[in-house]
């Protein structure tokens, strides 16, 4: 496997040229210890830097890509291939945890790049936001910046400069996800432009035009036995020559890695013998008959001045000894001469890197940079060790190494060996820094975007390394730059010397007690906010920053924290304005004179690396009219919400149920019983409960079940009545969140007790207003209470049942509560209220 140092491109102050040279290479995978490539390994980066073929594969989320057609092109022919997803995933839901919208998307960029190091490509972003479902592209570029998304996809051609472009949808509008339409649309544009010198020209001198040959669509598979006018077949097939894996298996690993949408088990699909065959039409650009790069000289003699560098290359892997790869070194510098000789050009400078890397793990030459301590504090100094190792017996002397802000250093290091050699360095942080947190989310965003201020960073999977370091050695008489970034080793043997980024962190986190508060109009509440301590004997004020309309008392209370870990509670009392009102409430905290305002989330997946998120620290303050009748309500998850949090801000004592619960026992004294997102998908303890759950219904329950979706169902009893989910996904969604809603019913207590409903309450949804609504059901015992439907359909009815039965109530849902509450959506509060007081 081809292992580079793991960061993305970018300019952080102080970082300059390395940072920018970084940037050609890297793909921001996961940081790993650096450990010399095995023989195979080394092949396959000499073959890679021998082929100059190249593809940028488009669509529109996580998981769209073909990772059969990643894996084949980036490792079966060595062409340098990438991904350009042009959302996060940050709209989905998630199959593992708790973590949507913003958190969600962090998760899915590390998925992605836990599958591009799997398959060998690369991984790109523009800066649209997932803002979920939508039924026709159109709609989807109502919301997303037509011209900046446009830009972004110019911009990511113009840096990774590919031949061809290959879509994963086709750009007519059809009975797929908007989206998905929308990247195949956009994609054909950009082709148009990317080689335009009057497009978008805030984009030069720091990139050139460049025209790619041609754009197709990579369609499902073979139309017929023979390929039709317009349309090549691509025979998939072979091993990996690194692993010796088919191509096939490394495909479903990578694909494996979209864990929060359910494909951990992901395999390949079982078939006949015989490779696999993928159709491609060309959408514009040159024709091509007989394969997808037709007419692309995929060699060195494209570059001017490159005709001899390829003979030179085959020379060296041809001569490749695997038992003594250092053989390989006077050849290896021979042709980084000539290399060195060539104009500068972007995908030449690439390969410039490249080749220094070979001829690094040819030397046996490792190097690796280590912080003290996983967190760092502004303006605080660092110390680390840089310790370089060489394996081979050739002659290497290590002459510099350098940090940002810093000049070069000689190392006080004596030869070179197996043994090792290390530098003590130390390295401050600038008293500006800012806390460490993904670059896209470093800025409220834009209605549909995310807002980046750094037009270096747009594109890129992550953010560039805390601490880029460069060491340089000469061999041969020749320089070699060694580049990776400094990494903290976990002490932790649970996590067997896992190593990842220090980072930077505030002196203080700020937390309130929950994301949302809840107030009677004119009302006050006490709001906590726990102060927790990076740093030990830290000391400031803090101050919750409110809008107008709103009072807090006190207005600064002062914080004293002896030890890092140590946390302190603050009480404000806020009082709320006299009439319904959503507001944002940040707590700020002042220490030393610098002013912070951030929290600390931290999410631990095993398939991922540990990721730290510093979001601003704000609570969502919802003045509104809601009661609520009785007290006790029972919680079972599914997939992962904050329902049960939302409850309890609504007044309710919340106790979280399993299915070992479910008896007439266990549930006496609940109010009512709710059923969290997709529980019917994801557990398998609720199917064999079922009966005694609508027993405690019909003896004077109310159970309220969200929603579900028709794919994997655990069960196909789903209610007390019938009651079934259609595969046709899109047909039972209303996307539109601001679709007009009738009530069916609205004389039913749902719309009248205690709450009253009105049309009132349907403002200022998000996203949507819900998924996977009944296709069939009872209408005579399970009573629809609304319709609503996006623009020119019908309207759908199955999104909110409720059935009397017995002396109890049974509610499903797939209106978007999961989402609302979070939000704050006032009316979805008092919806919400009256479906779990039902009876009462």
């Amino acid at each position: 496997m081809t292992r580079l140092p793991a960061t993305s491109s970018g300019r952080p102050p102080g970082a300059g040229v390395l940072l920018a040279a970084l940037g050609l290479l890297l793909a921001g995978r996961l940081p790993a210890e650096e450990v010399v490539p095995s023989p195979p390994a080394i092949a396959q980066e000499l073959r890679s830097f021998r082929e100059f073929g190249s593809v940028l594969y488009i669509a529109a989320h996580p998981d769209d890509e073909n990772t059969q057609l990643i894996t084949y092109l980036a490792r079966g022919r060595d062409y340098r291939t990438a991904y350009l997803s042009l959302t996060r995933g940050d709209g989905g839901q998630n199959l593992l945890g708790p973590e949507f919208g913003d958190l969600l998307g962090v998760i899915r960029t590390q998925e992605l790049l836990a599958a591009r190091a799997v398959d060998g490509g690369r991984q790109y972003f523009s800066r649209a936001r997932d803002f979920g479902y939508s039924k026709d592209y159109r709609q989807t570029l109502t919301k997303w910046d037509h011209q900046q998304v446009l830009a972004d996809l110019v911009r990511v051609i113009r840096t990774f400069r590919p031949d061809i472009l290959v879509t994963r949808f086709p750009p007519e509008p059809g009975p797929t996800h908007g989206h998905h339409t929308a990247s195949a649309a956009l994609a054909l544009e950009a082709f148009a432009l990317a080689g335009d010198p009057h497009a978008f020209p805030e984009q030069f001198p720091a990139l050139a035009p460049w025209q790619p040959r041609r754009i197709l669509w990579n369609g499902y598979g073979p139309r017929g036995d023979a390929p039709a006018a317009g349309v090549l077949h691509l025979a998939i097939d072979g091993d990996d020559p690194v692993t010796g894996a088919p191509f096939g298996v490394l495909a479903a690993q990578s694909r494996s890695m979209h864990r929060t949408q359910g494909f951990a088990n992901f395999t390949v699909a079982a078939g006949g013998s015989g490779p696999r065959i993928e159709s491609f039409e060309v959408l514009a650009g040159e024709p091509a008959t007989h394969d997808i790069m037709d007419g692309v000289d995929t060699t060195w003699g494209r570059v001017p001045g490159g005709g001899a560098v390829g003979p030179l290359a085959d020379a060296v892997l041809a001569q490749f000894n695997p038992t003594d790869p250092a053989a390989s070194v006077p050849a290896l510098l021979a042709l980084k001469a000539r290399v060195a000789a060539l104009a500068p050009d972007p995908v030449v400078d690439e390969k410039r890197l490249l080749l220094d890397r070979i001829l690094q793990d040819a030397l046996g030459l490792t190097a690796t940079a280590l912080a003290g301590a996983p967190e760092v504090t502004p303006g605080e100094s660092l110390a680390l060790t840089d310790s370089v190792r060489l394996a081979s017996a050739v002659p290497v002397t290590w002459q510099s190494t350098r940090l940002p802000g810093r000049r070069p250093a000689r190392p006080d290091a004596g030869p070179l060996g197996p043994a090792g050699t290390t530098a003590a360095l130390r390295w401050t942080v600038p008293p500006d820094a800012v806390p460490t947190q993904p670059y896209w989310l470093r800025a409220d965003e834009a209605p549909g975007m995310f807002r980046v201020a750094d037009a270096a960073l747009i594109g890129q999977p992550g953010n560039p390394p805390t601490i880029p370091i460069e060491d340089t050695f000469v061999v041969g008489g020749q320089p070699l730059v060694v580049r990776h970034e400094v990494l903290f080793r976990d002490p932790d043997p649970a996590r067997a010397g896992l190593l990842r980024r220090p980072e930077v962190v505030a002196p203080v986190s700020l937390a309130f007690g929950s994301a949302v508060q809840l107030f009677a109009p004119g009302s006050a509440h006490e709001v906590d906010v726990t102060v927790l301590a990076a740093r030990a004997e830290v000391q400031g004020t803090l101050r919750l920053a409110a809008p107008k309309g709103w009072s807090v008392a006190p207005r600064v209370q002062g914080f004293r924290l002896a030890a890092a870990g140590a946390s302190q509670v603050l009480a404000f009392t806020v009082t709320a304005p006299a009439v319904p009102e959503t507001a944002e409430i940040a707590a700020r905290a002042t220490v030393g004179g610098t002013e912070f305002g951030t929290g600390r989330v931290a999410i631990n997946y095993p398939h991922l690396p540990p990721i730290l998120l510093q979001p601003p620290a704000r609570l969502r303050a919802v003045s509104l009219d809601l009661a609520i009748r009785g007290h006790s309500v029972g919680y079972l998850p599914g997939a992962g919400d904050s329902t049960a949090s939302s409850l309890r801000q609504m007044g309710y004592a919340v106790t979280n149920l399993t299915g070992d619960d479910l008896t007439a026992e266990r549930l006496a004294g609940f109010d009512a019983v709710v059923i969290g997102v997709r529980a019917f998908n994801t557990r398998t303890d609720l199917a064999a409960r079922l009966p005694a759950l609508f027993a405690w219904v019909q003896a004077g329950g109310t159970v309220v079940e969200q929603y579900n979706t028709p794919g994997g169902l655990l069960t196909p009893q789903l209610a007390p009545y019938p009651l079934k989910l259609a595969r046709d996904l899109p047909r039972y969604r209303v996307t539109d969140e601001n679709s007009p809603v009738t009530l069916l019913q609205p004389d039913h207590p749902a719309f009248n007790v205690p709450n009253q409903i009105g049309a009132g309450d349907f403002t200022g949804w998000v996203q949507e207003r819900g998924l996977d609504f009944a296709s069939e059901f009872d209408a005579a015992h399970l009573v629809p209470l609304l319709a609503c439907s996006d623009p020119g359909e019908a309207p759908l009815t199955g999104g909110l049942l409720v059935a009397h039965y017995g002396r109890g109530y049974f509610v499903y849902t797939g209106l978007s509560f999961f989402r609302q509450l979070p939000a704050g959506v006032p009316g979805a509060y008092r919806l919400f209220a009256n479906l779990v007081s039902l009876g009462r």
